[in-house]
C-alpha cells in the first residue's frame, strides 16, 4: 500500500535545515519530503501514524460486577407488548 500518491517535495540539505519546521508540517499533513545532497536523494521525511492502543484483557478485573441473572429472560410484565 503506497503511503503517498503525490510527487514528494525534494529539498537540498541546506534548505531542509533552514526550513525544517515547514517541512515537518508538510509531513504531518501526509506529504513526503525527500532530502537530497547534490541532487541525489539521501533521506525521506514522512509523518507518523498514531499507534493504536494495545488491548489489555482483564484490565477491569475486580472493578466491575455482573449479576448472576444478567442473561436470564425478562419477566412477562416487564416486556412492552403492542396493543392490537
Amino acid at each position: 500500500m503506497a503511503a503517498n500518491l503525490q510527487t514528494p517535495t525534494t529539498v537540498n540539505i541546506f534548505e531542509a535545515k533552514t526550513q525544517l519546521s515547514k517541512l515537518v508540517e508538510k509531513a504531518e499533513r501526509g506529504e513526503d519530503v525527500i532530502i537530497a545532497r547534490a541532487g541525489k536523494p539521501v533521506a525521506r521525511l514522512t509523518g507518523l501514524k498514531p499507534e493504536k492502543p494495545k488491548i489489555r484483557f482483564g484490565a477491569l478485573k475486580g472493578k466491575i460486577w455482573i449479576a448472576d441473572d444478567f442473561d436470564d429472560p425478562l419477566p412477562e410484565d416487564f416486556l412492552i407488548t403492542p396493543e392490537a
